[in-house]
């Protein structure tokens, strides 16, 4: 796993960027916005991503992992409590590759944190802060009983979040975890087009797939795209190596 250098000023602006977003008051009028961001890098050495793979409610992709696992290729897995819950061959397979696999915290329930009762990408949203914040708590707790560690990062379900999440998020200790290259689209793309974004991929990119979907083709294109990467030489860092500051928002 690499360490990635990280410039003053990304430190500086890294949480100025988030709190823009929460100066507009906390309710539902509020449209929500994904989060956008980057691992910050000052200096230029050996290009490096972050392979991120979301674990929605559904099942796992045993292809995906498996072939993670024999290239040697490491990811940061955001699971859900459901996810955790209904998969315990996919948990373990986690669970036997520490060295490559990190698991945060992807929501107990998988509802955005999302202020209002309008159905978001067909998800019920959590609705109120209360309900944010026990989305956020409970999925950290499913995580520590899964694997005995407490998570450090925080994605939203669906990717958005109403902007007075942002600070409550923060305030319960977890990094709020964007993205910048979106590479399956909700594992709604063909393995050509995944293969092709992945492959594609700059230095310091916060790449986001999916790992629970085997029954879609995007999971292969996840594995060909990242083995893409690795012949071109990029290296491979892990969000749960990270602290907050050695990302910057965009």
């Amino acid at each position: 796993m690499s360490r990635l250098p990280i410039s003053r000023r990304a430190i500086l602006a890294a949480p100025g960027i988030l709190a823009v977003w929460t100066e507009a008051a906390a309710t539902a009028d509020t449209p929500p916005r994904e989060v956008h961001m980057r691992l910050a890098r000052a200096t230029e050495e050996d290009p490096v991503v972050a392979l991120t793979l979301d674990a929605c409610p559904g099942a796992f992709d045993e292809r995906l992992l498996a072939g993670l696992v024999e290239a040697r290729i490491p990811a940061t897995i955001f699971a859900s409590g459901l996810w955790l819950r209904r998969n315990p061959r996919g948990l373990a397979l986690l669970l036997a590759h520490r060295d490559l696999f990190a698991i945060e915290n992807h929501g107990a329930r998988h509802f955005p944190p999302i202020l209002g009762h309008r159905r978001f990408f067909g998800l019920a949203p959590a609705g109120d802060l209360d309900a944010i914040r026990a989305e956020v708590i409970e999925g950290a707790a499913e995580v520590r009983a899964a694997t005995g560690l407490a998570p450090k990062w925080y994605r939203a379900a669906a990717g958005y979040y109403s902007p007075g999440a942002i600070p409550l998020i923060r305030d319960l200790g977890f990094g709020v975890a964007g993205f910048s290259l979106n590479a399956d689209m909700g594992a709604s793309l063909p393995a050509r087009t995944v293969a092709r974004r992945i492959a594609t991929a700059a230095d310091g990119d916060v790449i986001v797939a999916h790992v629970n979907q085997p029954m879609r083709s995007s999971g292969a294109g996840v594995l060909a795209g990242a083995r893409a990467l690795r012949a071109r030489g990029v290296k491979f860092a892990r969000l749960d190596g990270l602290e907050p500051a050695a990302v910057t928002y965009i």
